[in-house]
C-alpha cells in the first residue's frame, strides 16, 4: 500500500521548443526536381530514409534563367502533426493513441483550470477505504502464501506484491504516519521517497533533474566495458526490476537531500533499519529462511516489478522526449509526455488507479479516488494531446528493446545500433517477446 501518495505541491511552469521540430520533411532540390526525405524519424530502428506516406509526384517544367517557385509541399504540416502518421506510430509502438504536440502557448495552469473543483476534494472515508483495501489484500496475500501448494505460490506472490503497490491521499500528519508504516515492510524510507517523488513531479522528463527513469547517456555507455554490459542487462531483460537499483541509489544516500530535509530523512532511515533489525529475525525465527523468502522476499520482488513497470510505461516511449532544463516545458511534460495505460481491473483496484497517470502529473493534489473523473475531464478538453495505451506485449517490447541511449534528435538509440556485438540480451528479447498489441 505504498506506491504513490498524492502529496506533491510542486507545479513548475516553463517554455520549450516545439516537439514537432524533431520530425519533419527536409527539402532537397536539384534543377527542375524537388523531393523530400525523413529527418530523425523515431522508429524502432532508424534504418531507412524513405517516407512512410506517398507524396504525389509533380511535374515541373524547366525554364532557363527562370527561378522555380517553392513547391506547395514545403508548406505541408510536419508528419508529427499528421493524424495518419500518429496512427501508424501508435500501431508500431503498441499505443492506442499518440497525442499531437501541445501548442506553445498552453501552460500547466491553463490545463489545471479546466479540471472541475470536485476532483481536488479530499474524502476521508474514501481515503481510509483505499487503505483498508490495501491492508486487507496484503493480509489475504500472506494467508494465500501460507496455504498455497508450491505450484500456486507464484499466483499468491503476484497478488501480494500487487496489494502492497497502492496509494493514499493528502492528509498532513496522518499521511506521514500512514506512509511511514506502509513503507516499512518494503524497507522503503518514506520521507526520502516523498522528497524525490516531489522532484519527479516538478521535473518530469527533464533530462538530468528527473528522479525517475532516465535514458542512458552515451558517455556513460562508452565509459567502461563492465558498466556497458551492466547497463545493457539493466535496461533490457532486468528492467522490470530496475527500481531496486533506484531504491538503493536515491533513498539511502543523505548527500542527495537538502539540509532542511535531512532530519525527516534520517527519521525514516532509522525506522527502516529498526524494521530490518526486528522484523527480519522474527520472520526467520518463526518460518525459517525459506519462510523469509516466501513471505517477504518474493512479494517484495513483486512490488518492485510493478514499481518498475508502471514507471517506465508512464514515462518511456520512443516519441516522448527528455529535455534539457532550458528547453523543458511543464505543460508538455505532464500532459504530452505522460502515458495513460489501462491494466486489468484487479490490478487497477489493488493499485488505486495509479495508472490513470496523466491527471496525477497535471496536479498531484488530486487524490487517487478522483483520478478517473479527472482523466475524463482531460479527455473532454485536451483529448487529442493525450498518450493512451492498453497494456500489451508490443508496448513492453518497444520499451525494453528500443528506449535506451539518449539522442537529442531521435530521443533514443537502441543498444544494438551502437554496440551490436554486445547487445545479445536485446536481440534475444526481440526474438522471444511476443509482438501482440
Amino acid at each position: 500500500m505504498a506506491c504513490t501518495l498524492a502529496d506533491s505541491s510542486f507545479l513548475s511552469l516553463g517554455h520549450q521548443q516545439r516537439l514537432n521540430q524533431r520530425h519533419g520533411f527536409a527539402p532537397l532540390k536539384s534543377p527542375g526536381i524537388c523531393y523530400f526525405k525523413w529527418e530523425n524519424l523515431p522508429t524502432k530502428r532508424v534504418k531507412h530514409q524513405r517516407p512512410l506516406f506517398p507524396i504525389k509526384r509533380t511535374t515541373i517544367v524547366r525554364a532557363v534563367a527562370v527561378p522555380v517557385a517553392p513547391s506547395p509541399a514545403d508548406s505541408l504540416p510536419s508528419p508529427a502533426e499528421s493524424a495518419e502518421y500518429r496512427i501508424q506510430l501508435s500501431k508500431t509502438y503498441g499505443f492506442r493513441q499518440i497525442g499531437e504536440p501541445l501548442p506553445d502557448n498552453v501552460t500547466l495552469k491553463d490545463i489545471i483550470g479546466t479540471l472541475p473543483k470536485k476532483v481536488f476534494e479530499i474524502d476521508d472515508m474514501k481515503a481510509w477505504k483505499s487503505v483498508l483495501i490495501s491492508v486487507t489484500s496484503y493480509v489475504l496475500g500472506l494467508f494465500m502464501i501460507s496455504k498455497s501448494p508450491w505450484f500456486l505460490l507464484p499466483l499468491a506472490w503476484a497478488w501480494t506484491g500487487t496489494a502492497i503497490t497502492g496509494s493514499f491521499s493528502k492528509n498532513k500528519l496522518v499521511e506521514d504516519i500512514v506512509g511511514t508504516l506502509a513503507f516499512l515492510p518494503l524497507i522503503y524510507p518514506y520521507e526520502p521517497w516523498r522528497f524525490k517523488h516531489d522532484q519527479h513531479h516538478a521535473k518530469t522528463n527533464m533530462l538530468s533533474e528527473d528522479t525517475a527513469w532516465h535514458p542512458v547517456w552515451r558517455e556513460e555507455f562508452d565509459s567502461s566495458p563492465v558498466l556497458r554490459k551492466a547497463i545493457i542487462y539493466g535496461y533490457g531483460p532486468f528492467r522490470p526490476w530496475m527500481s531496486i537499483g533506484h531504491w538503493l541509489m536515491w533513498h539511502f544516500d543523505t548527500k542527495k537531500f537538502r539540509p532542511n530535509e535531512l532530519k525527516r530523512v534520517k527519521i525514516s532511515l532509522a525506522c527502516v533499519c529498526a524494521f530490518v533489525a526486528v522484523g527480519w529475525p522474527l520472520i526467520v525465527y518463526h518460518t525459517g529462511i525459506m519462510g523469509w523468502i516466501k513471505f517477504w522476499l518474493m512479494p517484495w520482488l513483486g512490488y518492485h516489478f510493478w514499481m518498475s513497470t508502471f514507471t517506465m510505461v508512464h514515462h518511456t516511449a520512443p516519441h516522448i522526449p527528455f529535455k534539457h532544463s532550458d528547453e523543458w516545458n511543464a505543460a508538455r511534460a505532464q500532459l504530452n509526455g505522460t502515458v495513460h495505460c489501462d491494466y486489468p481491473h484487479w490490478i487497477e483496484t489493488l493499485c488505486h488507479d495509479i495508472n490513470v497517470h496523466i491527471p496525477h502529473h497535471i496536479s498531484p493534489r488530486i487524490p487517487s479516488y478522483n483520478l478517473r473523473a479527472a482523466h475524463q475531464s482531460l479527455r473532454d478538453n485536451w483529448g487529442k494531446y493525450l498518450n493512451e495505451a492498453t497494456w500489451n506485449w508490443r508496448l513492453m517490447k518497444t520499451i525494453l528493446t528500443v528506449c535506451h541511449v539518449y539522442n537529442k534528435e531521435q530521443n533514443y538509440i537502441p543498444f544494438d545500433d551502437i554496440a551490436p556485438k554486445e547487445s545479445y540480451p536485446i536481440t534475444f528479447l526481440k526474438k522471444v517477446m511476443p509482438d501482440s498489441a
